[in-house]
């Protein structure tokens, strides 16, 4: 039987994660953050980053079952505290143009039987204590990419029914096909694939619309969209004038809704895998922006603690558009991991919303932002909500109604 990846595969995820996803520049920092398990494709990132000029690649295991050991035995009042050291490191190094690479392969069941207080109190504080580094990269200061490692205990949650090693080969092959990295010119095709979501993004930035309403079942929502809003999508260019692509895969376009302006209700239509906990078939009716009623089948605790964040978790920071004929989604596989589930669905994000996404935000101070309807948070938290059945009509400056999504799929 034929192993995934091959060593050719992993090589080229390796070149698309540095050339494509943050585009090292000669001289620059890189700093990788990845599990442990990942160490044969942080060797391989490593590599590429230096042929491609890195001055020095700074990386940081993380250790889930070391996670899950503390959540379990560790005293409450450690995840109130989050190590100053740490947090200023990663401040210096987005201050001086570090480029960021994150592996993120989450186990959906880690954190089960945990006190749902205690997750909520260490995600809290490790959001505060992050808030700078985090900022650089939401106003793209930095160039900044999430990948991910088909991990076993992933995998096994994705495909229950298959013994270990055959879940982490299916779920490697899903990897393969979303990332384009079994091509014989990967980087090439992205910028193929780039170019065909800035024909989207520039379609909507030319439409302006101004509200978007979405009908499908569970769900009738309407979202104002503010004066000055960026649709962005596939590639992007940060403050230094380089690109990158922060997601790999991303099938996605995107803007922000104008923080008050969100009404009605809301069903996802994909398990929502945060911080170790899964929340499945959940609902959400907004009024004037903000979250006043909520239900959900699983993980309503969990869901409880992320809304009562702060003030703008209740709030929208991000609406985003994938249509359903689409690769991932069109795999029928459900990955209990955001970035591939949030691409194979039309999706939006509770919390902070991107300065990039209003015109001239990243210039504008917090007084500014919200001024302009840009909501403040310390949570970004992406849910799906896509379906076969969504249609989402754009609503123009000048009062008329117009598809934009039929069947789930774009109407124009």
């Amino acid at each position: 039987m034929k192993m995934y990846p091959t060593k050719q595969q992993l090589d080229n995820y390796a070149e698309l994660a540095v050339k494509v996803g943050v585009n090292v520049q000669p001289g620059q920092t890189v700093v990788v953050m990845a599990p442990v398990t990942a160490a044969d494709l942080v060797r391989l990132i490593t590599l590429h980053a230096y042929k491609a000029g890195a001055h020095n690649v700074y990386v940081e295991y993380n250790d889930d079952q070391l996670s899950k050991i503390k959540y379990h035995h560790a005293p409450e009042a450690v995840f109130s505290e989050y190590p100053k050291w740490r947090a200023k490191a990663m401040e210096e190094y987005a201050e001086k143009g570090a480029a960021f690479i994150q592996i993120y392969s989450p186990d959906p069941d880690l954190l089960n039987g945990v006190e749902p207080a205690r997750i909520a109190t260490a995600a809290k504080t490790a959001a505060t204590a992050l808030n700078k580094y985090r900022s650089y990269l939401m106003a793209h200061h930095n160039a900044w990419t999430l990948i991910s490692y088909a991990t076993v205990e992933w995998a096994s949650k994705v495909f229950p029914d298959e013994s270990p090693e055959s879940a982490q080969q299916k779920l490697w092959e899903r990897i393969i096909d979303a990332t384009r990295m079994d091509q014989d010119q990967p980087v090439e095709a992205w910028g193929k694939h780039n170019a065909k979501l800035a024909e989207m993004v520039s379609f909507l930035n030319d439409k302006r619309y101004k509200q978007l309403q979405y009908e499908a079942p569970g769900t009738s929502l309407t979202i104002e969209l503010p004066e000055g809003h960026v649709w962005l999508g596939g590639a992007k260019e940060n403050s230094r004038g380089i690109w990158f692509n922060p997601n790999i895969p991303t099938e996605e376009v995107y803007t922000l809704p104008s923080k008050n302006g969100v009404n009605g209700t809301v069903r996802s239509t994909k398990p929502l895998n945060n911080n170790g906990v899964i929340i499945d078939g959940f609902s959400l009716t907004f009024k004037e922006g903000k979250v006043v009623d909520f239900s959900a089948e699983q993980g309503a605790e969990a869901l409880q603690k992320l809304l009562d964040t702060d003030e703008g978790a209740r709030y929208l920071g991000e609406v985003a558009l994938v249509p359903h004929d689409s690769p991932i989604s069109n795999s029928n596989v459900i990955f209990y991991n955001t970035l591939f589930d949030e691409n194979a669905s039309c999706h939006l994000a509770l919390g902070q919303a991107y300065p990039v996404t209003i015109e001239g935000g990243t210039d504008m101070n917090e007084q500014e932002l919200a001024k302009h309807g840009v909501n403040k948070s310390l949570i970004h938290v992406d849910f799906m909500i896509g379906a076969a059945e969504l249609s989402i009509d754009g609503i123009t400056q000048d009062g008329r109604t117009e598809a934009i999504f039929r069947n789930g799929n774009w109407a124009f």
